[in-house]
């Protein structure tokens, strides 16, 4: 197991019982694990849940098509054009950092059942990456 990102962690958990859910969300290119922290209060959550949210910060790394500029990203991506080619091997680096937090959760006593992949844009395609890439944690 690697080391964790760093990430914005926000617990729902009025009652103070056990967390048994989790949502990891990651967020899109240039962004940071900030950017949904403010719709964890408007989602409406029942006072009885207990959820921690976990919004990673994906790595800082040059991406081409900006120019080489410095930025979060979870992947490179090589050019623009209906082919689009990407780093792939960015991609499995930052599922596995992903895969790295879901088993934390579990440690933490979290069932795999109870534990939400979302991500929005280039984090979308990381979420999916690790969804169907998975067999097990």
């Amino acid at each position: 197991m690697s080391d964790y990102l760093d990430a914005v962690i926000v617990e729902h958990n009025p009652t103070q019982k056990k967390i048994d859910r989790a949502v990891i969300w990651l967020h899109g290119l240039g962004a940071s694990g900030h950017d949904f922290e403010p719709v964890v209060p408007q989602l409406g959550l029942a006072s009885d849940m207990a959820v921690r949210f976990i919004f990673p910060h994906a790595p800082k790394r040059p991406v081409t098509v900006n120019g080489g500029m410095i930025m979060p990203a979870w992947y490179d991506i090589l050019e623009m054009s209906l082919e689009r080619k990407v780093d792939i091997a960015q991609i499995e680096e930052s599922a596995q950092q992903i895969r790295d937090l879901i088993s934390r959760e579990i440690e933490r006593g979290v069932k795999p059942e109870h534990i939400v992949i979302a991500g929005f844009s280039q984090g979308g395609a990381v979420a999916y990456h690790v969804h169907l890439a998975t067999r097990s944690v």
